[in-house]
């Protein structure tokens, strides 16, 4: 007898589709050790040509990308993640949409960061600083994180702040690095916590609003993000370079603390001592 599929069955297996799908036709042959030949017209890799790296039969496979094959076991994920020369976060991603881990996200998620994480933004952190849930909203940030962030209207959600603040297109001089982080980050915790709402929430709030961010969406870049320095432009006190930091709550394991340290080598002048100017309550060293 024939079952029909739960919902969350039906919505991981067109992920999986979608995410086979421009996975593949990101990765040119030459990446993949293929020779191309003259006169090539498909964009990324064939069917045929993913299958045979995997190990596949192109059938098979193409009932993947079809959404017609809904359970592929492990060893099928991790040798097309070999295939698609995915790093560890997108492997990880990939293997999340068929074989979700059952107890990945917190029981009761909370809306606000702790009374701790309040005690070391406020007194504890001169230098910007905010706590952040999967979907990017900002659950806590101190003085000179809203110094920094001064030009934006609200400081509630990044998500939202990068793609539908127009501030966020000349504070970022590398806009389109900064929304590709984003989106990656997204993904990143569909693949932590894939049972966890927030994610969702924040991409059909944006989606409608933002075809950029729309189409980054739909390449599945996967990445967290990750310690960089980082250039801005402030409406106030102009460039300021910083180093950027993610650190993982203990307690709060679908949150995280973004730290951004000043530069203190030469020709950067201090990027944190000029954002507390802008603070009614300078901290002191």
């Amino acid at each position: 007898m024939m079952t029909t599929m739960d919902g969350a069955t039906t919505h991981r297996s067109a992920e999986l589709s979608s995410f086979l799908r421009a996975r593949r036709h990101a990765l040119s042959p030459q990446d993949a050790g293929l020779v191309p030949g003259d006169g090539r017209r498909v964009q990324g890799l064939r069917r045929e040509e993913l299958a045979l790296l995997a190990g596949l039969s192109t059938d098979y496979y193409r009932r993947l990308e079809q959404g017609r094959e809904h359970r592929p076991s492990l060893q099928v994920l991790r040798a097309l993640a070999r295939a698609l020369r995915l790093d560890t976060h997108a492997t990880a991603y990939l293997i999340s949409l068929v074989h979700p881990t059952p107890l990945a996200g917190p029981a009761h998620a909370s809306p606000a960061a702790s009374v701790g994480v309040q005690l070391i933004l406020d007194r504890g952190l001169r230098v910007p600083a905010y706590a952040v849930d999967l979907g990017l909203d900002i659950l806590a940030i101190n003085a000179t994180g809203r110094a920094m962030y001064s030009g934006f209207a609200d400081t509630d959600n990044l998500a939202r702040m990068v793609f539908l603040d127009p501030a966020a297109r000349s504070f970022y001089p590398d806009w389109h690095h900064v929304a590709t982080q984003v989106v990656g980050n997204l993904r990143w915790g569909l693949a932590r916590f894939p049972g966890d709402d927030r994610v969702a929430e924040t991409v059909d709030e944006i989606s409608p609003q933002s075809s950029v961010f729309t189409e980054l969406w739909a390449t599945h870049h996967v990445r967290p993000r990750s310690g960089e320095d980082k250039l801005f432009h402030h409406p106030q006190l102009g460039e300021l370079r910083l180093h950027f930091e993610a650190l993982e709550l203990a307690d709060a394991p679908d949150q995280r603390l973004f730290v951004y340290c000043a530069l203190d080598e030469e020709p950067f002048p201090n990027a944190v001592a000029r954002l507390e100017t802008l603070t009614d309550s300078p901290v002191s060293t």
